[in-house]
């Protein structure tokens, strides 16, 4: 039977479960980002903030996704540390037009990080909001909030645009190839 499952998942026959977080501060993009990542069909015309978290579930390059969308609300941050276990990766949305905020986006990225539960745990930083003029660049981003300091874990920053979903399809493959290194089929 061992054979047969990894055979299949090689080839991309059948598909493994992964379990993602989206976290961010409130705004910076996140249900717009997992709305343009689902398929066509299943998509929302219409998004409204999340209160609490959302679950969607959609599949992609051979993975079958179930996407915590966390709220950035400050009183529901307390509520991401719930979900660090048991994840495979972590999308961690930064509005780049936000630069008042991003001390906030940086503290909250500094709790994550200290959480025993993401120790090995791929992290794709989605710098979303490009197309505006303020936006900072991704290099920007990494400096503000000290990126370079991870070395215990994968980790890469993408520049997104959630309402046209330029980037976001680069940003969700290398995501994938992380979490597909740590699956076994």
């Amino acid at each position: 039977m061992g054979l047969f499952s990894g055979l299949f998942g090689k080839l991309g026959v059948s598909k493994k479960k992964v379990k993602v977080l989206c976290v961010g501060l409130d705004n910076s993009g996140k249900s717009s980002i997992i709305n343009q990542l689902k398929p066509k069909k299943t998509a929302a015309t219409e998004l409204v903030p999340t209160v609490g978290f959302a679950v969607e579930e959609f599949a992609k390059n051979n993975l079958n996704f179930t996407v915590f969308d966390m709220s950035g609300q400050g009183r529901y941050r307390s509520l991401w540390e719930h979900y660090y276990k048991d994840v495979t990766g972590i999308m961690f949305v930064v509005d780049s037009t936000d630069k008042i905020r991003m001390c906030v986006a940086k503290d909250e990225l500094d709790t994550l990080l200290a959480h025993a539960d993401v120790r090995n745990v791929p992290i794709l930083f989605l710098a979303n909001k490009m197309d505006l003029p303020l936006a900072m660049t991704p290099v920007d981003c990494v400096a503000v909030m000290e990126l370079d300091r991870i070395t215990d874990k994968p980790w890469h920053i993408s520049a997104t645009n959630a309402m046209t979903g330029d980037g976001l399809d680069e940003a969700l493959t290398w995501l994938a190839d992380q979490m597909s290194r740590s699956i076994r089929y």
